[in-house]
């Protein structure tokens, strides 16, 4: 891209704010479109000195910051962004290309290191922006938001024409956003999903106020900005695609030896997996067994002229599986981290399936009663954790909420939910020694 003189690169018009007719329900029920934003689509920054003058603008601004991150998810490898967008009160809408000088971009996360983000599903965004250097001091959510306040369908251009009355114009998430230079219509998108964030930020917030969970809101917002980054899954080739299909402990070591290798290039190259080989192939060959290159050749997948030119890599794998001794290969369903599927758990852990059924209905009613999701009542993790194991006898509400703070269950979720489970296990645990006196 040519490079632009700072000052006309990052000078906004003025912002515009939305009009009231904006922020309420069209009277037919069809919300306004909102096609382009409003000043107009951002030049994209890549200098040290258009990051500068960026940074100053935002510092010269008030209020929360709308951020959001573009990915290329399914044709990358890493998760890194590709593309920044921010947009503050009083200093207009910035879109900030960080690949070429990443280092440079120390003005933007300093003056960003304090006000609010505003972002839309956070933790899609926060470890990208963590990866650039970038520190959130203060969250708000507006998906989580959503989720709060029992919205049913919590996308951004759904929640915009629900709260603002605007029809947001989408269709770019999901491209290749490594390409560049990047299309006119793509930075268009990618300007409008911060055009009206902070507008909808307000407006979620009031929602949440009115219905008495600005105080839960808080709490989940707080949770999502400080919880690190999960740690890497153990086994992930275990994830494989119809890998179930797999039947002996030769063929899963046929499917790991080849995810092994598709990784290294993947990881190399920076190029999703799939696109270096599809899970379909590596299954494939597990199963069917090539007893020769030019037999792995024959199968279809194996055909195209990428995978041709990639054919003796794919090969020496499916011969290191071959030749390991029965020792080393991995045994069909072992390795896989986690609880077994809840609807084994009668034959494997009566108890356990009990506590579950009446925890899982106290849930269930807490959940409708307040009018929010049962996953963001309590995580589903831990309450199948919880039940699973059990706590020892006598169950007492403390014993409850110990288990459940030790689980990073937030304060809210203690408080609406630790008398019913109490009692759910107390109860199941009646129905388990009845049960036994009659046995």
């Amino acid at each position: 891209m040519t490079a632009q003189d700072p000052a006309d690169a990052v000078t906004p018009a003025s912002q515009t704010p939305v009009p009231d007719a904006a922020v309420t329900d069209d009277p037919a029920g069809e919300p306004e479109p909102l096609t382009t934003p409003a000043d107009g689509v951002p030049p994209v920054l890549t200098t040290p000195a258009e990051f500068a003058a960026a940074a100053a603008a935002l510092a010269a601004g008030s209020g929360p910051v709308a951020l959001d991150t573009e990915r290329a998810s399914g044709f990358r490898y890493s998760g890194r962004a590709y593309l920044i967008q921010i947009r503050r009160q009083g200093a207009g809408s910035f879109l900030v290309d960080p690949i070429d000088a990443p280092q440079a971009l120390t003005p933007l996360t300093e003056v960003l290191d304090g006000p609010e983000w505003v972002l839309h599903a956070a933790d899609q965004d926060l470890p990208c922006l963590r990866e650039l250097g970038f520190r959130c001091a203060q969250l708000f959510d507006t998906e989580l938001g959503g989720r709060l306040l029992g919205v049913a369908r919590v996308n951004l251009a759904t929640m915009v024409a629900e709260f603002l009355g605007l029809g947001l114009a989408k269709g770019h998430g999901a491209a290749d956003w490594s390409q560049r230079p990047l299309p006119d219509d793509w930075l268009n998108y990618a300007a409008l999903d911060v055009e009206v964030l902070v507008e909808l930020r307000d407006a979620v917030a009031t929602a949440l106020a009115d219905q008495g969970k600005d105080r839960w809101a808080a709490e989940e917002f707080e949770y999502v900005r400080t919880r690190p980054d999960p740690a890497p899954r153990t086994d992930r080739w275990r994830r494989t695609s119809q890998i179930h299909t797999v039947r002996s402990p030769r063929q899963l070591a046929v499917v790991r030896e080849l995810w092994e290798a598709r990784e290294e290039v993947a990881r190399n190259r920076d190029v999703a997996p799939g696109r270096v080989l599809p899970d379909k192939a590596m299954v494939e060959a597990a199963t069917a067994s090539p007893t020769s290159l030019d037999d792995l050749l024959r199968l279809p997948v194996f055909k195209g002229p990428r995978q041709r030119r990639q054919a003796r890599r794919w090969w020496g794998a499916i011969e290191r599986a071959r030749a390991l001794p029965d020792a080393d290969l991995p045994a069909r369903g072992a390795g896989q981290p986690g609880l077994p599927p809840v609807s084994r758990w009668r034959q494997r852990n009566p108890d356990a399936s009990r506590r579950f059924t009446a925890v899982r209905a106290e849930l269930t009613g807490i959940a409708e009663t307040h009018g929010v999701p049962a996953e963001n009542l309590l995580q589903p993790d831990l309450v199948r954790q919880l039940c699973w194991d059990g706590l020892p006898s006598p169950v007492t509400a403390e014993s409850v909420d110990a288990r459940l703070s030790e689980g990073s269950a937030r304060r809210w979720q203690r408080e609406l939910t630790v008398a019913a489970i109490a009692a759910a296990l107390v109860g199941a645990d009646a129905q388990d020694d009845t049960a036994t006196a009659d046995d």
